[in-house]
């Protein structure tokens, strides 16, 4: 009986992959279209947006995200240089991946028997930024580098920190640099201080926290070190 069932059976799973692949290729154009059309345009909405008015939606209906988009320009060269020495000081070098990073996050992470630093770059930030949401699993992770690699290979290293840097989550609600700055300290992105664009760049992490508690020791205590580290960060 099972053996006459082999050949419908292989069929039957035969057909299933091919539809798996064939998901998972459409899928994959999918990124792709929208990261090539990113290339030349702005984007208005990502995923972390969606989510973010979702849960606004729900606690405060009326509200709205505070988002605006300045070009790379008419952002502050102290805040792209803050958000690179906080968040990938390798970014002009690596192609997507800081492997030395990433091993070095993985040997905190094991010393402290629990997971802390993600080693995680600002391309990688930005894919997950754009398309993906903020739960941790290997399955999301993979597509996560699929997607960095995408945007390396289309876009410009200018490119790729003009966006993150106009679509990052800042706050409750604030995203990108503009926002931030006005939310903060009531200037233009482009007016930002040493001080501030460093402040800024320490509540990444964890900015809906920060942005109840501004006064927190480890915001403090990271904005000098950045500050520290601002002079040497290398930007495109």
């Amino acid at each position: 009986m099972w053996r006459s069932n082999e050949p419908g059976l292989r069929l039957w799973l035969g057909r299933g992959l091919l539809l798996a692949l064939a998901a998972f290729a459409a899928l994959q154009a999918w990124y792709l279209g929208w990261i090539v059309y990113w290339k030349w345009n702005n984007p208005a909405h990502t995923a972390f947006m969606q989510q973010a008015q979702q849960r606004l939606d729900r606690r405060h209906p009326a509200m709205r995200l505070q988002n605006q988009w300045v070009p790379y320009g008419h952002i502050s060269s102290n805040l792209k240089r803050a958000v690179v020495a906080a968040e990938d000081a390798r970014f002009l070098s690596h192609e997507g991946v800081d492997w030395e990073a990433v091993e070095k996050a993985y040997e905190r992470n094991l010393k402290g028997g629990r997971h802390i630093h993600g080693g995680s770059t600002i391309s990688q930030q930005l894919a997950k930024n754009l398309f993906l949401s903020s739960r941790r699993s290997y399955l999301r992770k993979a597509q996560e580098l699929l997607i960095t690699w995408m945007v390396e290979a289309f876009w410009s290293k200018r490119r790729i920190l003009e966006v993150y840097l106009n679509i990052v989550e800042w706050g409750d609600g604030v995203f990108g640099a503009q926002a931030a700055a006005r939310h903060y300290f009531g200037v233009d992105a482009g007016s930002l201080s040493a001080d501030e664009a460093a402040t800024m760049a320490a509540m990444l992490p964890a900015p809906r926290l920060f942005d109840r508690h501004r006064d927190a020791p480890f915001l403090v205590q990271r904005t000098d070190s950045i500050l520290r580290e601002l002079p040497d960060a290398q930007i495109p």
